[in-house]
């Protein structure tokens, strides 16, 4: 071999070479084998990190490098060696080791990389981990002296908080046991490190003779060594308060001493006085400050984040609030607006200290990288308080809500973000949700609850408004990006909107006449531009024109429609307030928006506002046509109360209610065109159909502009709408045709008349579709293949829609549909073989089905059903499915998902109709889709076919279990008669086989179908169940546990357990448990005991789920250690 020093040489040369951005993959390979015989010939590179014997060269390459990439493979070799070799370590070795990196540490500390350094305080963490107190009883003594010493104090604070990461939340590469024995080790410590931290070091290095009095007192200078101490301190501090319970370890002292350096972080003046010179230096150091007042805040913020407060720390909790209540006014305290917004702008400038290395010595390296606000962090302070704090502290005097929520206001409308805007809004939403919450808890004293806030509510509202309005707002809402979707798919302005105009309504919702007036008048103001457009309309060649072309003009009418379309989509979302209760109370207010509303819709209908010429018409027109589609939705918003009104007008017979739906039609009929924009025309239809579905005036078919639509959507010779618009439409027309009036006798509901008409209509829709039958007397000229796809698709995406929307309704509406529709569904079923390897024609051919077996399959009849069944059965041979999964695709999955769908209703129907059809549809599963689908990794079909299986046991369990009731008077159990049995054998099968599956979707849902058969039919405890298949599924819910393929379903995995033990615990730990761990490879005899006896034989779900975890944790943890011994280890 050759020497250490050589080795380490050409070591440092390849390892430079691999990680150089120009080496290739090739050249890599080749580096890695070069370096196996630089160390140990024999062995590969990673091999090598497996010798025991490897750290000896490490701890050689470590003292003796100052290359980055040796020195932290050095690292990562006794990283490895630690965490799973450790076990097989000679002790004399382990002593040695604990002895030289802690050396090497303090040795090398100053001059090392802050990475390295930092991964060495990891490794040496991680002995402490294994070994403290046992066999490293100086552990965390030298922690302290570190800290103590004010040599080593920033090195003795990464210790201490690695030591916090590491060691209170361990990996689970520990066993319980030690994991509740570290933790209760570093509770031990923790009034010591408290004390340590804030009253040894922050304290002093803030020189304050009296702390009670710190808040008051100038912010001290700090040189750059102390500001890196104090840093290193506060993120000590965030990380314990992550995990300590709040407890008298947290004292006022401490907490005050947090708070003032939260002042760091809102003190612009300190922050600008140290790069006041200019130089990078002292930038740093501005920065430095900054950072200072985030670390502390966070600090607060993982305090304040704590839902279980003692009773004893509410005090502490209130002092708390008062000095945030003190910051708050700091952050706000100049009445000038610019200046706190200016003031905003500062303490939320993000900064990424780690940007040149030379600065404020090399402690800038150590920052990380992603930008850091302080104003973030004190958002997140205020929503904490207000979501988890505010009921607490809302009752004590000392502490001024009214006032912090004026602080709180000047702080939201003055940020200088859109997203810290949000945040606020959010903040806000929280609080009016609590205010209103608190009323309906406490009916008695809503009066003076609402006294007491009703100023800040109003202010906030009336602010709320103007800043959704360009009159008001127009510089930051031009910013906002108006077609970019996000994860919601809405737009930034269609978020800032839609937040803003929740606050608008949650004010409605306490202070509806506040609301009111503040929202109506401007409302009203923005109307008179729009409404006074007409004079501006003048006749041109081509059309009519809008006589508005100074560019100041256009600006101004710009701006005006875009807030009259805000503010009308804010009169929309109120209309929830007028219905119900306070109907007759508000019905005034009410009214007075709906007719405005109306006349604005029918304004814009009559004089054709959407197809105007105008000077710019990239924007107005746009505008133009949002306002009058946002008229219309808003209309829309007020059916409900159009609907009450109607059952009003029922009994008082007034021509008011008759004059605003005729009046609404003749607003829609117009736009119901194909030369009307699809923005415009489907808002159109959406009001159409609530007019019809939720509405239902009885004169609604008499009125010309509805007999209109009808002539226009029955006329053959008419242009087809767009798909949608086309589809709403034909629902709207088949619904006031189908749907009962309200608040008349079955005798009066004039249905023969109805029924005619009906059946008229679907004809009419029909006509081309119901053509496509073949007939044998008179054979058609073949339509092309494309052609025929098209009828098919309009006309079964019209006919599905009108029976989704029919299917929750009266007996005799479905009647009447079905009635109407019958032709075609038997042309469907005629066409179905036809089209079966056409898969996105069988698709919507299905999608009908379904949607008819979900709704109509009473009105169909039992005889045709049965048809129906049988034709898809004989259809969906296993060749057919085959081809459907394997080879379409997509599309061809989905068939076979909704013919599983359609059996899904099959099997939950009640009666024994179908009950025939229950073999022939288990076969189907289980004999034919399921071998297709057991072994392929896509979760294609496995959903629908396992909800068919469940659906099948749940609702037919005397399928396969019959119980006499002769039998259950003798015995007083039921006697268990099975049935069926090798089917029910597979169906269990295939569930428990599901389980062993990486789709964590599946394995969800088959666990709760499971849970909910034994919850409703008791199947944990029927005998076959019990005797041949429970401690089998209990075998594989462990095995996924131990693992961890479905973490994320630990805790359902672990009640199912229990539950299925629950059926015969003595079982369980006489024979499953021993079995069990006997069966477990990777463990000894006494390892296996000690797990057996670590399993307490608790019979309580708390207490058995956690003996569970622990059993799969220890095994684990044992596995781990067994694969580190090196070969031909004697096990004790």
């Amino acid at each position: 071999m050759a020497s250490e020093e050589a080795s380490l040489r050409a070591l440092e040369s390849l390892m430079t070479e691999f990680f150089h951005d120009c080496t290739t993959n090739e050249r890599k390979r080749e580096i890695a084998f070069f370096c196996c015989y630089l160390t140990f010939p024999e062995e590969l590179l990673d091999n090598f990190a497996q010798q025991i014997g490897a750290w000896r060269l490490c701890l050689y390459f470590l003292s003796s490098t100052r290359n980055d990439y040796v020195m932290m493979y050095s690292l990562t070799v006794f990283e490895n060696l630690i965490n799973k070799m450790w076990l097989g370590v000679p002790s004399q070795d382990k002593m040695e080791i604990r002895s030289c990196l802690p050396k090497l540490l303090l040795a090398h500390h100053k001059t090392l990389p802050y990475f390295i350094r930092n991964k060495l305080c990891k490794v040496i963490v991680d002995i402490g981990r294994q070994d403290w107190p046992m066999f490293y009883h100086d552990f965390f003594t030298n922690i302290l002296q570190l800290i103590q010493s004010p040599v080593t104090t920033p090195l003795g604070l990464i210790m201490l908080k690695t030591t916090s990461e590491e060691l209170a939340c361990p990996r689970e590469d520990l066993s319980v046991a030690r994991k509740e024995e570290l933790r209760k080790l570093l509770l031990d410590q923790v009034q010591t490190v408290l004390g340590l931290l804030t009253g040894d070091l922050l304290s002093n290095l803030l020189q304050s003779p009296s702390s009670a009095k710190l808040l008051n007192q100038p912010i001290p200078i700090l040189d750059a060594e102390s500001e890196y101490i104090c840093s290193l301190a506060l993120e000590c501090l965030a990380h314990l308060f992550s995990w300590i319970p709040l407890s008298a370890s947290i004292t006022p002292s401490l907490l005050t001493t947090i708070f003032h350096f939260a002042r760091f972080g809102c003190d612009i003046r300190a922050r600008k006085m140290a790069s006041v010179n200019g130089s990078s230096q002292n930038c740093v150091l501005g920065q430095e400050r900054g950072r200072l007042g985030v670390l502390a805040m966070s600090c607060i913020n993982e305090l304040m984040s704590k839902n279980c407060v003692p009773m004893e720390f509410e005090e502490y909790l209130l002092r708390m609030f008062q000095q945030t209540f003190y910051l708050l006014q700091k952050i706000t305290k100049d009445n000038n607006a610019h200046t706190v917004k200016s003031r905003l702008e500062e303490l939320d400038e993000r900064s990424e200290v780690a940007q040149e290395p030379s600065l404020l010595l090399v402690r800038s390296q150590e920052r990380e990288r992603r930008p850091w606000s302080y104003i973030e962090k004190f958002t997140d302070f205020l929503r904490l308080f207000v979501s988890v704090h505010l009921r607490r502290i809302e009752s004590y005097s000392q502490f001024p809500v009214v006032e912090f929520l004026t602080l709180l206001f000047k702080y939201t409308f003055h940020q200088p973000t859109h997203e810290g805007y949000f945040s606020c809004l959010d903040i806000w939403t929280l609080f009016l949700d609590y205010l209103t919450s608190k009323i309906k808890s406490r009916l008695g004293d809503k009066e003076a609850v609402l006294n007491r806030y009703e100023d800040a509510l109003v202010l906030l509202l009336t602010e709320v408004l103007n800043r959704i309005q360009f009159r008001y707002n127009q510089a930051q809402l031009e910013e906002l990006d108006d077609e970019t979707l996000d994860d919601d798919q809405q737009t930034e302005w269609q978020r800032y909107l839609r937040q803003s105009l929740e606050v608008v309504a949650k004010v409605m919702e306490l202070l509806p006449t506040h609301a009111f007036s503040t929202l109506f008048p401007v409302l009203q103001d923005n109307l008179k531009v729009y409404l006074g457009l007409q004079q501006f309309i003048v006749t041109s060649g081509s059309g009519h024109r809008l006589n508005i072309t100074a560019e100041n003009d256009c600006r101004r009418l710009h701006c005006s429609l875009r807030d009259l379309s805000s503010l009308l989509q804010a009169v929309g979302r109120l209309a929830e307030y007028f219905i119900g209760d306070v109907f007759a109370a508000r019905f005034s207010d009410a009214l007075t928006v709906v007719e405005r509303l109306v006349k604005v819709t029918l304004y814009g209908s009559q004089i054709k506002l959407y197809n105007i010429e105008t000077a710019v018409p990239s924007v107005l027109k746009p505008d133009l046509i949002d306002v009058h589609a946002q008229s219309l939705a808003a209309l829309q918003a007020y059916s409900h109360w159009l609907a009450q009104y109607c059952s009003e007008a029922h009994r008082q017979n007034t021509q008011q209610f008759v004059t605003l739906i005729s009046t609404t039609m003749d607003a829609v009929t117009p736009l119901i065109s194909t030369k009307v924009q699809d923005k415009l025309l489907l808002s159109a239809c959406h009001l159409l159909v609530s007019l019809a579905t939720t509405v239902r005036p009885v004169f609604l078919i008499s009125i010309p502009a509805v007999q209109k639509v009808f002539n226009r959507i029955t006329d053959a010779s008419a242009q087809r709408l767009v798909d949608k618009a086309q589809v709403l439409v034909c629902r709207a027309l088949s619904n006031i045709l189908l749907l009962p009036w309200p608040n008349l006798p079955e005798n009066e509901q004039q249905w023969p008349v109805r029924s005619i008409n009906h059946a008229s209509l679907i004809s009419a829709l029909s006509r081309d579709y119901r053509n496509l039958k073949p007939n044998a007397v008179a054979p058609q000229r073949k339509m092309p293949l494309d052609d025929t796809k098209v009828i098919i698709h309009q006309t079964l995406s019209v006919l599905e829609d009108i029976v989704e929307n029919i299917s929750g309704e009266s007996t005799k509406s479905r009647q009447i549909c079905y009635q109407s529709l019958q032709e075609s569904v038997q042309v469907s079923l005629a066409l179905f073989p036809a089209f079966i390897h056409q898969s996105d024609v069988t698709d919507e051919m299905l999608s009908f089905f379904l949607t008819l077996f979900r709704g109509l399959r009473v009105q169909m009849g039992v005889p045709f059903t049965e048809q129906i069944i049988q034709t898809f059965l004989n259809m969906f041979t296993r060749e057919q499915l085959a081809e459907s999964i394997l080879h379409e695709g997509s599309t061809g999955c989905r068939v076979v998902e909704k013919f599983l769908k359609i059996l899904q209703v099959v099997v939950q129907e009640p009666g024994q109709v179908f009950k025939p059809f229950l073999p022939s549809i288990i076969s189907l599963c289980m004999e034919q889709v399921y071998p297709i689908i057991a072994e392929r990794p896509s979760p294609d079909v496995k959903a629908e076919l396992f909800e068919l299986l469940f659906r099948t046991l749940h609702h037919n369990w005397r399928y396969f279990f019959k119980s006499t009731v002769l039998a259950s008077v003798q015995r007083g159990i039921a006697e268990e008669q099975m049935e069926n049995e090798p089917q029910f054998s597979a169906i269990m099968q295939a569930f428990g086989q599901s389980f062993l599956q990486p789709d964590i979707h599946l394995f969800k849902q088959n666990l709760f179908y499971l849970e909910t058969l034994n919850t409703k039919q008791k199947l944990y405890h029927k005998k076959i169940f019990r005797t041949a298949m429970l401690f089998q599924f209990v075998n594989v819910l462990l095995q996924v546990l131990v693992h961890k393929s479905h973490d994320l379903l630990q805790e359902e995995i672990g009640i199912a357990i229990y539950n299925m033990a629950s059926v015969d615990f003595d079982g369980f730990f006489a024979a499953f448990l021993p079995e069990f761990l006997t069966s477990c490879d990777g463990v000894d005899a006494n390892q296996k005991n000690v797990l057996g006896r670590n399993f307490k034989m608790d019979r309580d779900l708390p207490s058995f789920t956690q003996n569970v975890h622990r059993l799969v944790n220890d095994l684990r943890y044992y596995r781990l250690c067994n694969d580190s011994l090196p070969p031909g280890t004697v096990k004790l």
